[in-house]
């Protein structure tokens, strides 16, 4: 079950499936968990890809404008990505 501080969202995989991404920050970093529908149990996601970081992005974003996470997270959050991959335009 997401707790209160996930953040979660729905994407298709490689294969046209529907799963969903939930990313919670522990400490200085982000955990990211993937299941396949709503009864399943989460799966630790170790190597999340591109397109889960920025969606994480963006919803970071979204929240800091609600005020619900501080405003320092996102320049955070972008060196992470950045240091991950180096080609990815944010």
């Amino acid at each position: 079950m997401a707790s209160k501080g996930d953040i979660g969202w729905k994407r298709r995989d490689a294969d046209g499936e529907r799963i969903q991404v939930s990313a919670k920050k522990v400490g200085n970093r982000w955990l990211f968990r993937l299941r396949d529908k709503r009864y399943d149990a989460w799966q630790t996601y170790d190597e999340p890809e591109l397109e889960d970081w920025l969606e994480l992005l963006d919803n970071v974003r979204r929240r800091i404008a609600r005020k619900k996470i501080p405003f320092d997270e996102e320049a955070r959050l972008t060196a992470t990505i950045r240091e991950r991959y180096p080609e990815a335009t944010l």
